[in-house]
């Protein structure tokens, strides 16, 4: 299995060009998913069962893992047994298709529409860093974006005639995402109306300043997000990366195109959207019903 492991490993580094740290990670998840399968008795993939997955990833959120994290060990296992299977290890790919209850609850959380729009309306319009908040959250959910490239947005990453805002993502790479009006109304009046008052100096360059003017950091960002969720009654956790979850698997359940939703998230790979089609079962029931002759 070990062997196994550092074929994927140069796999990954060589043919598929994946960046150091990419291809670091995934051998630390593999690393965790070979001990776990080692302690269960399972020592050739091909004795390797679906439930065994589920187990891994059951056990990985036992253990106080990020759901950030626990969905980026689903993503290495699946490349995993999708090169094992291209490579003739494995006539079958256990992971192939993985879905149910017992996935959605270690999967990425998210909001339901309605939370969503509770969340957005939880700071008023009178204080100004509520104000600031406001549109922070706005943006975080227009566009999924992650806090760190929320925390780096420019003021002229921003695009109003076009509705759009420029991102600079994981390895340094540019993607270009939309956001809706109401995104734009928030950002406008806080460009007018509040920003100028958080810099005092007139030299900011970041979009979103603190109390002091400074360019707002990652950390306040999830107090931000913490915070609007006690407001609006979430009893749920709720943090940044929530709202990014929330933004793809509402995109997703309205009917839009999973390599769309890859291009606006900026994942370097596929697998890793496809995390969010376990919450889709609702559509697909639709589909069904709407267009099978015997639904």
């Amino acid at each position: 299995m070990e062997h196994l492991l550092d074929m994927f490993v140069a796999h990954t580094a060589f043919e598929r060009g994946l960046a150091r740290n990419s291809v670091d990670a995934y051998r630390r998840d593999l690393q965790h998913f070979l001990a776990f399968l080692a302690d269960i008795g399972r020592n050739d993939p091909e004795s390797v069962e679906r439930d065994d997955v589920m187990a891994f990833l059951e056990r990985s959120k036992e253990q106080g893992l990020a759901v950030t994290s626990i969905a980026r060990r689903l993503v290495t296992v699946k490349l995993f047994f999708r090169y094992l299977l291209q490579e003739r290890v494995v006539r079958v790919d256990v992971t192939n298709v993985m879905d149910g209850p017992r996935l959605w609850k270690v999967l990425p959380g998210m909001l339901s529409v309605a939370e969503v729009d509770k969340l957005l309306r939880a700071f008023g319009d009178k204080d100004i860093l509520d104000r600031r908040n406001r549109a922070i959250l706005e943006l975080l959910y227009a566009s999924g974006l992650r806090v760190s490239e929320l925390a780096d947005l420019r003021v002229d990453s921003l695009r109003f005639d076009e509705g759009i805002v420029r991102v600079v993502g994981k390895g340094n790479k540019e993607r270009i995402v939309p956001f809706g009006r109401p995104a734009q109304r928030l950002l406008k009046q806080y460009l007018e109306e509040v920003r100028a008052q958080l810099d005092r100096t007139g030299e900011a360059v970041h979009l979103f300043l603190s109390a002091r003017g400074r360019r707002l950091t990652r950390d306040r960002i999830w107090t931000v997000v913490k915070a609007a969720a006690r407001r609006a009654g979430i009893d749920h956790n709720v943090h940044p990366h929530t709202l990014r979850h929330s933004f793809a698997s509402h995109l997703l359940a309205g009917g839009a195109d999973l390599r769309a939703i890859q291009e606006m998230l900026g994942h370097a790979d596929i697998a890793t959207t496809q995390i969010y089609t376990h919450v889709d079962r609702g559509r697909l029931a639709d589909v069904h019903r709407q267009f099978h002759p015997r639904a």
